[in-house]
């Protein structure tokens, strides 16, 4: 149930263990209105404020749900929740369900995505070039007396020329994120008017982390991977988008930057 535009926890949900205690994760004291509710780990929350807590997880790059909590003054909880439980617990609409599990999925890619197994002999191997999917086994290229070349993206024997940053040869070898830049709807701010057309989903200019605006606020987004501030409108640094343009909330005068048509590869100084 919902009061108002507040998800409020049903006293009538049986499945729920409800607690006389104050909201342990409204750390902001934002009070919202709703009966108080245990986690698996004993700790009272509301819909909202679990949430609005997971959401700040998944938009800094993590992809588990931890309890910031203490058990007592000198034990750290550190329980991890299940996302099945922050999404019955969060009481999350099917759009926020959307969000949560494309988020923890690109999350985990990335926590994951310097080392993969090779298809061909299982060993695990490193990827040296970020933006080459050509990947060279070194371990199939002598028990094979042939270089062996796999995709790093689908995960099968290289077919085609190389290197490439986009996809080989192989029947349905796709980018999910390339797609999702392509594919996905434009947004429509908030707080910001007389913009249109620009994608919800954006690549940071700077190290290629995917991500959505959240709709509010101006048009500058600090990326949570490489901590550089951009202009979600124009893809320019905010600095360089503010020399020109009107304000955070303005127009820029280069306009809006068009869907992009590569993920930019982050090179680490």
């Amino acid at each position: 149930m919902t009061t108002g535009e507040q998800k409020s926890y049903d006293r009538r949900d049986r499945t729920l263990i409800f607690v006389d205690r104050d909201d342990e994760l409204d750390f902001e004291v934002e009070e919202f209105q709703s009966p108080r509710a245990a986690m698996s780990c004993g700790h009272a929350v509301t819909p909202m404020s679990l949430t609005k807590y997971c959401r700040w997880l998944l938009d800094k790059g993590d992809c588990t749900f931890v309890c910031p909590l203490r058990k007592d003054p000198n034990t750290d909880c550190d329980a991890k929740w299940p996302y099945t439980e922050v999404r019955k617990m969060a009481l999350l609409t099917p759009e926020e369900m959307k969000y949560f599990e494309l988020t923890v999925a690109r999350n985990a890619a990335r926590k994951h995505s310097e080392i993969k197994s090779c298809p061909g002999c299982k060993s695990s191997v490193v990827r040296k070039t970020p933006s080459d999917l050509s990947v060279h086994c070194t371990v199939c290229t002598a028990n094979r007396k042939k270089k062996y070349l796999f995709c790093w993206q689908c995960l099968r024997e290289w077919k085609g020329p190389a290197p490439r940053s986009d996809r080989c040869d192989n029947d349905d070898c796709c980018n999910a994120q390339l797609d999702l830049l392509r594919a996905c709807e434009e947004i429509i701010f908030e707080e910001i008017t007389d913009i249109s057309g620009c994608p919800s989903v954006r690549a940071c200019p700077t190290c290629g982390h995917t991500f959505e605006h959240n709709k509010t606020g101006c048009k500058n987004i600090t990326c949570t991977q490489c901590k550089v501030e951009f202009c979600f409108v124009c893809l320019k640094c905010t600095d360089e988008c503010q020399k020109t343009s009107e304000d955070e909330y303005g127009h820029c005068s280069s306009g809006v930057a068009p869907r992009q048509t590569f993920i930019p590869v982050w090179r680490k100084k």
